[in-house]
């Protein structure tokens, strides 16, 4: 039986766990959710999420909020080191992207774009300010290494691509950063890449 999970295609959070999961080959029964109507926030998935958030992973008895968490859980029961290292340095550089999806790319390019294009109440302009911090380091870090944690892609590279890649929906564009376009380009030349509105 496939791993479940309640999906919002224009969701990059959703979208990260759809992208690893087709680059593992893992099947999985997507259940598209209707975010506008709420539903996300109403019985049955509001138990199994009391966050009333997507995306929500199911595997057997196993139910999963967060998409940094389920890379976690994909990455370690299908993907193996390669994806996830056990070493513990090697480990916790992988740690810290899967950290920088959830605040610094969360609260800049994704609040950036929650504005643009869903019409979200947040500050816009801080947003784009934090979109632009996270973008310039990323630069730096990216002109000397192909990869975010390793030397190779692991899920750091998966948590942290698509809201990059989408930032130009939130009037931050990626044509200005070099080394991270450049990036964008090798995940979506691995074999079994899937790509989303936008990407």
């Amino acid at each position: 039986m496939a791993a479940k999970l309640y999906d919002l295609e224009l969701s990059g959070n959703c979208y990260k766990v759809r992208l690893l999961a087709a680059l593992l080959g893992v099947p999985l029964d997507i259940v598209p959710v209707d975010f506008l109507a709420g539903v996300h926030k109403k019985p049955p998935l509001v138990d199994l999420n009391a966050f009333g958030e997507i995306p929500i992973f199911e595997d057997g008895g196993l139910v999963l909020r967060d998409s940094q968490a389920i890379l976690v859980y994909m990455a370690r029961k299908w993907g193996g080191e390669s994806w996830l290292p056990t070493d513990a340095a090697d480990l916790a550089l992988v740690a810290v992207w899967l950290m920088v999806a959830e605040n610094e790319i969360a609260r800049g390019p994704n609040d950036a774009r929650l504005h643009d294009k869903f019409g979200y109440k947040l500050d816009a302009d801080a947003a784009r300010s934090k979109a632009k911090h996270i973008l310039g380091l990323m630069e730096n870090h990216l002109a000397r290494t192909a990869w975010l944690a390793l030397d190779r892609v692991t899920i750091a590279d998966i948590a942290c691509m698509p809201y990059v890649a989408l930032s130009h929906e939130g009037g931050v564009p990626i044509d200005g950063y070099p080394a991270v376009t450049a990036w964008v380009e090798r995940v979506k030349a691995l074999p079994g890449f899937v790509g989303m509105p936008g990407i």
